[in-house]
């Protein structure tokens, strides 16, 4: 229909006594707890009723935690949400009742249902929750291919309520915790169970619903990450230290600002951000009055604080050759793409080769590459390929690597080919 025949049907119903139609999408409803904000739980005596009614409860199990990111030191649980039918919705404070192991055994047979389960995983743990089968919302969204996989994104999209913004960077560690905030937290559990049921339709419909399951097998099952080795080599902005010597500043300032920050449980940026550790690193100030002069070292630190920051760099300049750290981390593993054409061009040219053949995959599977296959994964199996590449043998460096079932499935024939392709062709 053109502009004007649309206008020339605008006047005849509005001549007719009818409005013509609204060209706008109709609002989305913003969501509303169905038993209102049910109370914060931090009492033994109520975290038993709580325990009991969900032990009695049907069906999954909701679950969500709130942390204090970028607040508080490490990553404990300020609040955790859940909601089962027949139980109802439930706001639990671990800062009242830091042992959560009885819910946690209550609930212990039944499939949780968590958005980005392995952000939520580890705090949850840390209490004495722990599933023995899940269903993560998120990576069910990806692995359906949906572009915007947020939770609030995947209710308005999948289920058409709008979720309540503003609060998801929020100092969870407050208290008591404002109104508003609990009635976000609530409503973040008051339909995963709904978007679990319609993900799991659109899964079996694409045919990818075992391939989820597996996903969800294996995270599950995952053990708890071992910590990091050389930690401070993460700090932001690390790319800019190149000598050794600014290296062992990097890692002292880091280190004393973890105790500190550990100490007085705030986030580490809070005490020292990192682009002052890499400054101070850069700079290797002779004495206190040079720090100050610093960017992140301003006229608002204290002299008894800037003392504490100077006799870190002072350690480190203290330090003999051999104490040094070494430049980059003791590689375990391939070394990085793109300084694999100097050094192995055959393998260079098998890395190319498996990307293109994992991208078209998957567009064709309508699904991230990284969830079909790790990209590190392919790089690894690129590096150090089998002797007489087959599928079976890639199949089974894949499965070393940690790859599922599912996923060999689909990749280890064009990944074959790949390592077969002759580098001098084309």
């Amino acid at each position: 229909m053109t502009d004007a025949q649309k206008t020339a049907a605008d006047t005849t119903l509005r001549a007719a006594g009818e409005s013509p139609p609204d060209p706008r999408p109709a609002p989305v409803p913003l969501l509303e707890p169905r038993e209102g904000i049910p109370p914060v739980i931090a009492t033994e005596e109520a975290l038993a009723e709580v325990v009991a009614a969900f032990a009695a409860g049907t069906g999954p199990v909701a679950v969500d935690a709130e942390r204090a990111s970028g607040y508080r030191y490490g990553q404990r649980a300020y609040l955790v949400q859940l909601r089962r039918e027949g139980a109802g919705s439930a706001l639990i404070d671990p800062v009242g009742c830091p042992d959560l192991s009885a819910l946690g055994e209550a609930i212990g047979d039944a499939e949780w249902v968590l958005h980005a389960a392995t952000q939520d995983l580890p705090c949850l743990r840390d209490i004495g929750m722990v599933p023995s089968r899940l269903f993560d919302t998120e990576l069910a969204g990806r692995l359906a291919g949906f572009a915007r996989v947020g939770l609030g994104a995947m209710v308005e999209n999948v289920l058409g309520f709008a979720l309540e913004k503003g609060h998801s960077a929020v100092d969870w560690s407050t208290r008591p915790l404002p109104e508003p905030w609990l009635r976000y937290a609530a409503l973040d559990v008051e339909l995963l169970v709904d978007l679990r049921d319609a993900l799991e339709e659109e899964l079996e419909q694409q045919g990818k619903l075992e391939w989820a399951r597996q996903e969800f097998a294996a995270i599950a099952a995952a053990p708890p990450p071992p910590p990091r080795k050389d930690p401070w080599r993460r700090t932001s902005g690390m790319h800019k230290v190149r000598r050794r010597r600014q290296m062992a500043v990097v890692r002292e300032l880091w280190t004393a600002r973890d105790q500190v920050a550990q100490r007085r449980d705030v986030s580490p940026g809070k005490v020292l951000s990192d682009s002052a550790i890499v400054e101070a690193a850069l700079q290797l100030p002779p004495n206190s009055h040079a720090l100050a002069a610093l960017p992140g070292f301003g006229h608002r630190m204290g002299r008894r604080q800037l003392e504490q920051w100077q006799a870190a760099v002072d350690r480190a300049r203290a330090l003999s050759e051999s104490e040094l750290p070494q430049p980059g981390q003791p590689l375990n593993g391939p070394p990085p793409p793109r300084s694999w054409a100097d050094k192995d061009p055959v393998a260079a040219a098998r890395l190319s080769a498996a990307r293109a053949a994992v991208t078209a995959l998957a567009e064709r599977l309508n699904l991230p590459q990284e969830n079909l296959i790790t990209p590190d994964t392919v790089r690894r199996l690129c590096w150090e390929p089998p002797a007489a590449p087959t599928e079976e043998s890639v199949a089974a460096v894949l499965a070393g690597h940690g790859a599922r079932l599912w996923q060999i499935e689909q990749v280890a024939p064009l990944l074959t080919e790949a390592l077969r392709a002759d580098p001098e062709a084309g």
